[in-house]
């Protein structure tokens, strides 16, 4: 038993080709980069990309601490309760926005007295631009660093007992 093919009209030829075309129109091709490949595409969560800026971010000399006063407070209460956190939330102080292929990042920061503040910035935005296109493969848009505090120096020995409070033997 053969099965014969019938050859396609010229006219159902045409309309198959027109059919093909508008298909074609109606869904453009997928445009492909180091995250969407022929062979499948890659997301990436936030939290991946929060954690990437706020490493880069603390590694630039001058930032003293992520976050504001409240957030801070919170994590050092949270890292006293037992399996509350060991180490600190590399996130805090992050926020960010990701679509497919961008992202924006906003950081806030609490700076070393003595620092430049616009040094420091700058700092911090080439620092996390460049780690999380390297990291991630996303093209980071912005990174808006909002200064909460300056940390000074002698409220270091204000978290310390002095040396008058110690009891003498």
């Amino acid at each position: 038993m053969s099965q014969s093919v019938v050859p396609a009209t010229g006219e159902e030829r045409r309309q198959a080709e027109a059919q093909a075309v508008k298909q074609s129109e109606e869904s453009p091709p997928k445009e492909l980069d180091a995250l969407h490949t022929e062979h499948g595409d890659t997301t990436i969560a936030d939290t991946v990309v929060a954690k990437i800026a706020g490493i880069a971010a603390r590694e630039v000399p001058g930032v003293f601490a992520m976050g504001n006063a409240a957030r801070r407070a919170i994590g050092n209460i949270t890292q006293r309760i037992p399996g509350g956190g060991s180490q600190a939330s590399v996130t805090g102080g992050v926020s960010v926005e990701k679509g497919e292929r961008e992202a924006t990042v906003e950081v806030s920061v609490v700076v070393e007295y003595g620092a430049s503040i616009v040094t420091v910035s700058e700092q911090i935005r080439e620092n996390v631009i460049r780690a999380v296109e390297h990291g991630t493969g996303l093209e980071v848009v912005s990174v808006d660093i909002n200064v909460s505090d300056v940390h000074l120096p002698d409220e270091d020995a204000d978290d310390m007992p002095a040396a008058s409070d110690a009891p003498l033997r």
